[in-house]
């Protein structure tokens, strides 16, 4: 009897780890595909007021927001895409250069009639969220960037010099079949050397997003983000030259076991109303290490009159 109450507890427990999920959106925000730029964008919108968009980086989706989108759709219109190739949207074979995923993000903007937005961009999100600011200044009303370098900008050379950030340059027909099948093994890393404590990115998380990169074509999608990065450098210092530095006011935040400070320095280089900051306890993945504290951070900095 006992050894069987045993397997009941241990299936009871497998199957909630099975059915587990990520925090979910508000019930309120809805969820739609827009084509837009050769591809199709997989958009979660809700709340009401000025608009804020919210993009995801490398490992995650814009599942990742479902907390700070809650916060701020109290007083906001959200929107919320996946990134071209990532998550639920289309994975076309090209275009991961962050300047033409600038054009996505006008586009879902057009789509969706949103005149100006605040920007909040973490990973390869800042990356895509620089081009746009850069090339929409006058579209883009406030700018936080989150704990990942932008491409030919400040540091960016000293940046590569970094042995951890050696899958900038791991991609490559080669590379998709070591990793096809073992998406969990090749992510787990993602998440464990870059968390201040690897069990804040939980288990529920790890198997939501590994199946979301385990795709047809996801891997590739994800390997061609890096792969432009040597072509994101050069346009960025050519939109810098063309439309000048950044105005609008801008938040840089690095995880304080991670990028810290540094996120500061690299906005600097390129814009002229910088205000820094660091999220506590935490490392690179700030919504799953600390969200509260992210949240707390990048609220005030919204509501702060321009």
């Amino acid at each position: 009897m006992k050894r069987l109450l045993l397997w009941v507890a241990a299936l009871f427990a497998a199957s909630s780890v099975a059915h587990a999920e990520v925090p979910p959106f508000p019930a309120s925000f809805k969820t739609q595909e827009i084509t837009t730029n050769g591809t199709t964008i997989h958009v979660r919108v809700g709340g009401s007021g000025p608009a804020v968009v919210l993009l995801h980086g490398y490992g995650e989706t814009g599942d990742m927001w479902a907390p700070m989108a809650a916060d701020l759709a109290r007083d906001h219109t959200v929107v919320v895409p996946d990134l071209r190739g990532m998550g639920l949207s289309t994975k076309p074979a090209g275009g991961y250069d962050k300047k033409n995923q600038a054009k996505d993000v006008a586009g879902v903007l057009d789509t969706l009639k949103i005149d100006k937005a605040d920007v909040v961009a973490h990973d390869i999100g800042n990356m895509v969220a620089f081009s746009f600011a850069v090339q929409n200044q006058k579209r883009v009303t406030r700018l936080v960037l989150i704990d990942a370098p932008v491409p030919g900008i400040g540091p960016w050379e000293e940046i590569l010099k970094n042995p951890l950030l050696w899958h900038f340059r791991f991609g490559g027909p080669d590379m998709e079949r070591l990793v096809a099948g073992r998406e969990r093994i090749y992510l787990d890393r993602f998440w464990n050397e870059f968390s201040a404590d690897p069990k804040k990115f939980d288990e529920a998380s790890r198997q939501h997003y590994a199946a979301l990169y385990a795709r047809p074509g996801a891997m590739h999608a994800g390997f061609e983000q890096f792969h432009a990065f040597d072509q994101d450098a050069v346009d960025d210092q050519a939109l810098l030259a063309q439309y000048g530095r950044l105005k609008m006011p801008v938040l840089a935040l690095g995880g304080e076991k991670s990028f810290g400070l540094t996120m500061a320095v690299v906005m600097r280089a390129a814009a002229d109303n910088v205000t820094e900051g660091v999220v506590p306890a935490s490392g690179h993945w700030i919504m799953e290490e600390n969200p509260k504290a992210t949240i707390a951070l990048v609220r005030p900095f919204l509501d702060k009159p321009l």
